[in-house]
């Protein structure tokens, strides 16, 4: 009987051993989703006055995205520079360095995630905000400009029937 105890208790701590490791090593994502949650609380409570995440709203998300800029490496020429417009600058210029808006709109959607994770009601998530997805549209386009490349949004190809069937009724002899 104790043997028998011994053994189940041996399979089963082996079990939850190996449980617990793959729970230990969370994907790329949900670490980068966790590190995102901790920064945005570390920024709320560094403010003055600290702000506590049930009354957090768009306005601080959209400080936070503001404040993350200082820390880009992606350059984004003023409109006053001589190289906005231009792809590939053949020079180096004082223009900022700017978080990407890819990044940015990466961020957003992990930080969405976390909110509602860490028991924010969905319906007040203050990164599912329209405010926040005019901040990134905006963002998006004006680096698309600064690059000279426009940011255009990739269309679903539309159903022809008429060319589908034709091409379709051809191989069905």
């Amino acid at each position: 009987m104790s043997s028998e105890r011994g053994k189940d208790l041996a399979q089963g701590s082996n079990e939850d051993h190996q449980h617990s490791s793959a729970a230990a090593t969370p994907s790329r994502y949900e670490s980068q989703k966790r590190r995102d949650w901790n920064t945005f609380g570390q920024y709320l409570k560094n403010q003055r006055p600290p702000v506590a995440l049930s009354q957090c709203n768009c306005n601080h998300v959209l400080d936070f995205l503001r404040y993350l800029d200082q820390f880009g490496k992606t350059k984004v020429h003023l409109q006053g520079c001589m190289f906005y417009g231009q792809p590939e600058p053949p020079a180096p210029c004082t223009c900022p360095l700017r978080q990407a808006w890819g990044s940015l709109d990466a961020l957003i959607g992990r930080l969405r995630a976390a909110y509602e994770e860490n028991g924010g009601p969905p319906e007040s998530n203050p990164f599912a905000s329209g405010a926040i997805r005019v901040y990134l549209r905006e963002v998006r386009d004006c680096q698309a400009k600064a690059r000279g490349i426009p940011y255009k949004k990739k269309k679903k190809k539309p159903s022809s029937s008429k060319g589908i069937d034709e091409s379709s009724s051809a191989m069905h002899f």
